[in-house]
């Protein structure tokens, strides 16, 4: 008997121990795809394996506002981030900033927009291809050629159904391009349905389709691109910095 009471002692020891109160978070709570909006103005934050995405735009008229992305760790009940790309302020690029946050029921209360706004839970992150992806590798006459790591990247946030992908030199403050929306991967099959795309508005609303697999660890996606070319492209997953 006391035996017994005993190792229910020490259960509800470690009980306490892995309790997260109510207003902390860690990366298992956080992860995933959050919305906030305003009237047809939309803000999106999608956040996985230690990187971020957050982008403003108006999917009902078709206009892209902006988007930054970077790094990310915890401290406490903040937010740490280190800006990699800022489509409309190059300055930020390099800053580490700092954001509160506190998750209530689904609901995100964060300082991240410049004021304090409520932000909705899409999705949390779970998914057979959600992650942080790096662009590592394209098929070029029948054979895959694969690029080291450097600079100028290419990547890809993906939570259980949203996406973004933004090409980007954080080095020379570059920015290439975004795009993102919600995506769908069931049997093989890959489908993306744009809401905002940086480079021409009139992508918005489009959906393409790729076959899609998974291949020791890398994500190898072929199919056309948004201009109809023929393309095979090879993912890896991006190291936590």
């Amino acid at each position: 008997m006391l035996k017994n009471m005993k190792l229910l002692f020490i259960g509800f020891i470690v009980c306490l121990s892995s309790f997260t109160p109510g207003n902390s978070f860690n990366e298992s709570t956080i992860n995933g795809a959050w919305q906030t909006q305003e009237g047809t103005m939309e803000q999106v934050l999608l956040l996985s394996d230690g990187y971020f995405m957050h982008t403003i735009f108006d999917k009902v008229n078709k206009k892209f506002i902006q988007s930054r992305g970077g790094t990310y760790q915890f401290s406490g009940n903040n937010l740490d981030a280190t800006v990699e790309f800022n489509t409309i302020d190059k300055d930020q690029i390099g800053q580490q900033l700092k954001y509160s946050f506190v998750i209530k029921r689904d609901r995100l209360t964060s300082d991240l927009s410049g004021k304090k706004a409520v932000w909705n839970l899409l999705d949390k992150g779970q998914g057979e291809i959600s992650g942080t992806w790096r662009m590592s590798g394209r098929m070029q006459d029948g054979k895959i050629s694969y690029s080291p790591p450097r600079a100028r990247k290419t990547l890809k946030v993906l939570t259980g159904s949203r996406f973004q992908w933004a090409a980007i030199n954080a080095e020379t403050k570059e920015f290439f391009g975004t795009g993102g929306g919600s995506y769908t991967f069931e049997k093989g099959k890959y489908t993306e349905n744009i809401e905002f795309f940086s480079r021409d508005n009139n992508r918005v609303g489009a959906s393409l389709s790729f076959d899609g697999k998974l291949v020791d660890g890398n994500w190898h996606h072929s199919g056309l691109s948004s201009t109809g070319n023929p393309i095979y492209e090879v993912w890896s997953k991006e190291s936590k910095q």
